[in-house]
C-alpha cells in the first residue's frame, strides 16, 4: 500500500503518519512546504517519505502524484486556523479550495485508482440551533467564518467529483480534535501552555481567555486520525461522516479541566484580541453513521487527553 498524506506536519497529519506506520503495511509518503515546521515529525525521519510540494502549485501537484502513484490520499493540508482566515480570506480560499482541486485534477490527470479522503470541518455547520443538537450529517450548512465557508466549498467539491468522475472520494467532518503537537494558536493547547508557563514561574499566574461559553465537541487527536483510516476503507464512496464524541463542553469547563490538572492558582482575565467577529456557539456531533458503518469508537477519555496535552507542553516550556 502507498499511503500519501498532504500537509504530513501538521498536528492530524503528525498522528495519521504515526498511525499508519503502526499498521506496518506500505509505505508512507507526506507532503510540506520548503519553509515548513518539522518538529512534529522529527521523529519519523527515515521511517516517512516526505516531499516538498506546495498544493497551490497545480504543476508540482501532477508531477508528484505521477511519482508516488498513492492508492490512498488523506487531504489534511489547510488554513486551519479560524481567526486567521478573518485577517486573510483569499489566502484562505485559495490554500483550501485551489490546492484541492489541483489535487483532484492531478490524481484525474494520472489516472491512478485512488482512494482519498478529504478532511472537511464542523465549522461547515456555522449556525446550529439548540435542537439541532447533536448535528447529524444532514444539517444545513451555516458557516459563520471564512474558514468555514472555505471547508463547504472542499466539502461540496469532494461530492462533484465523485458524481462527475466516479472517483472514491471520502468527506470527514471532523469536530474541534486535541492532543499532544495541538498547535499553540488553538485553544485546548494555548491554554496548556499558558498553564504549564505559569508552573514553571515563566509568566504571573492568569490566563488569557476569549469566549468561554462556547460549547464544543472534543475528540483526541489519535481517535480522530483513526477515524479517518476507517472512514477511507469501510465508507460509501461521496458519503459525508461526522467525527466527533457527542459529548458538549463550555470553553470554561475545558479550562476548569486543565486547570484542575495543576496545583497552581491561575485566575482568568478577559482578551478582547481573543474574540472573533462572530462565533460559533455550538458545535455537538453525532457520529452514529460512521461508527455504525466503520465500527469506529473513542478510546480516549477527555481528561486523559488533557493530561497528555498539558503534560506535552510541561516538557516544552
Amino acid at each position: 500500500m502507498k499511503y500519501l498524506i498532504t500537509g504530513i506536519t501538521g498536528f492530524a497529519g503528525s498522528h495519521l503518519a504515526e498511525y499508519l506506520l503502526s499498521r506496518d503495511d506500505g509505505e508512507v509518503h507526506g507532503t510540506l512546504r520548503w519553509r515548513s515546521r518539522m518538529e512534529n515529525v522529527a521523529h519519523l525521519e527515515g521511517k516517512v517519505r516526505f516531499h516538498v510540494c506546495d498544493l497551490r502549485d497545480a504543476l508540482a501537484m501532477n508531477e508528484l502524484v505521477a511519482r508516488v502513484r498513492p492508492e490512498r490520499i488523506y487531504h489534511l493540508a489547510a488554513q486551519s486556523f479560524v481567526p486567521m482566515s478573518w485577517v486573510a480570506p483569499s489566502e484562505t480560499l485559495t490554500t483550501n479550495v485551489v490546492g484541492q482541486t489541483n489535487l483532484l485534477e492531478a490524481v484525474r490527470a494520472v489516472g491512478c485508482d485512488t482512494r482519498i479522503q478529504l478532511a472537511g470541518s464542523s465549522e461547515e455547520y456555522g449556525l446550529v440551533l439548540p435542537e439541532e443538537a447533536p448535528i447529524k450529517e444532514g444539517n444545513p450548512l451555516r458557516p459563520l467564518s471564512p474558514y468555514g465557508v472555505s471547508k463547504v466549498a472542499q466539502d461540496l467539491m469532494g461530492y462533484q467529483y465523485h458524481q462527475s468522475y466516479g472517483m472514491h472520494i471520502i468527506r470527514t467532518r471532523g469536530f474541534n480534535h486535541t492532543g499532544p503537537r495541538r498547535g499553540d494558536v488553538f485553544v485546548t493547547s494555548n491554554f496548556a501552555k499558558q498553564i504549564a508557563e505559569v508552573e514553571k514561574g515563566k509568566r504571573a499566574p492568569v490566563i488569557h481567555v476569549g469566549n468561554l461559553e462556547a460549547v464544543r465537541d472534543f475528540t483526541d487527536v489519535r481517535d480522530t486520525v483513526t477515524a479517518y483510516y476507517l472512514a477511507l476503507e469501510k465508507g460509501t464512496p461521496g458519503d459525508v461522516y461526522n467525527v466527533a464524541t457527542g459529548k458538549g463542553y463550555r470553553i470554561r469547563e475545558m479550562l476548569d479541566v486543565l486547570l484542575s490538572l495543576s496545583s497552581v492558582s491561575i485566575r482568568t482575565e478577559p482578551d478582547p484580541a481573543r474574540m472573533r467577529p462572530s462565533d460559533v456557539e455550538l458545535l455537538v456531533g453525532d457520529s452514529s453513521k460512521l461508527k455504525a458503518q466503520t465500527g469506529w469508537q473513542p478510546r480516549f477519555e477527555f481528561r486523559q487527553t488533557m493530561s497528555d496535552l498539558l503534560d506535552y507542553w510541561r516538557a516544552r516550556v
